[in-house]
């Protein structure tokens, strides 16, 4: 699982990447009763979220039901969800929050019955894993940069980096960090080697067996990147 705030870098490649029918346009919409998930997935590619709200802009969506007063104020939406829901899943292949802990920090409108509502795109992706104190090396063609999508350091689930591991070492699948780190250290760069280390990316479940998963996308520089690279 896969997180990573996109900069100004990737989000000119992201761009370009619109262009290209390898990417798919998804929506996610996920009513707000109960404990409920909100669930976002790429068959192909990794995740890239454009626009989230968690609120009710219509009297429409999730409203079957429910009296007419729980859906009156369309106007209603907390402040943050775009980029709290970018910050979880940007980079993932699948992304599952939780809406009472993960996304409702607040209610901005009580007695409104509420939604999460998700714009996202699939891009296309290369993603590598390396075993904790394995060296991930990522590369690109000749010519072309990496850009990263998105790196967590830990572990989420029981079959990956496992040889060799007692079970005591596996149980804990819910424990991740994401990091910039490696989008700090490769953008832009044809190769980067970069070691899955507590020390690099600090230590977020202590006993468990850990794994660093990167991805990223190789990218030919914009004419710009090249002419600032000349002029410094």
């Amino acid at each position: 699982m896969l997180c990573f705030r996109p900069c100004t870098a990737l989000l000119l490649a992201t761009a370009c990447l619109f262009l290209s029918p390898a990417v798919s346009a998804e929506r996610a919409t996920s009513c707000d009763s109960g404990s409920f998930v909100h669930r976002l997935s790429c068959d192909i590619g990794v995740i890239s979220v454009q626009e989230s709200l968690y609120g009710r802009e219509d009297t429409v969506t999730c409203s079957e039901g429910r009296p007419p007063e729980q859906l009156a104020n369309t106007e209603c939406s907390l402040a943050g969800t775009t980029e709290l829901i970018r910050r979880r899943c940007d980079g993932k292949k699948v992304c599952e929050l939780i809406t009472a802990s993960d996304i409702r920090t607040s209610d901005p409108c009580p007695g409104i019955l509420k939604y999460v509502d998700t714009n996202y795109t699939c891009l296309p992706a290369l993603t590598h894993v390396a075993c904790e104190q394995s060296l991930a090396r990522l590369y690109c063609d000749q010519g072309q940069v990496i850009f990263v999508y998105g790196a967590d350091y830990g572990r989420w689930d029981r079959t990956t980096c496992i040889n060799g591991r007692p079970d005591s070492q596996l149980q804990n699948v819910s424990c991740s960090n994401s990091t910039n780190i490696v989008a700090t250290r490769c953008n832009g760069k044809n190769t980067c080697d970069i070691r899955a280390l507590n020390s690099v990316f600090g230590d977020p479940c202590p006993g468990i067996y850990k794994y660093l998963e990167v991805a990223y996308h190789c990218e030919y520089p914009s004419v710009t990147d090249s002419s600032d690279s000349t002029e410094h």
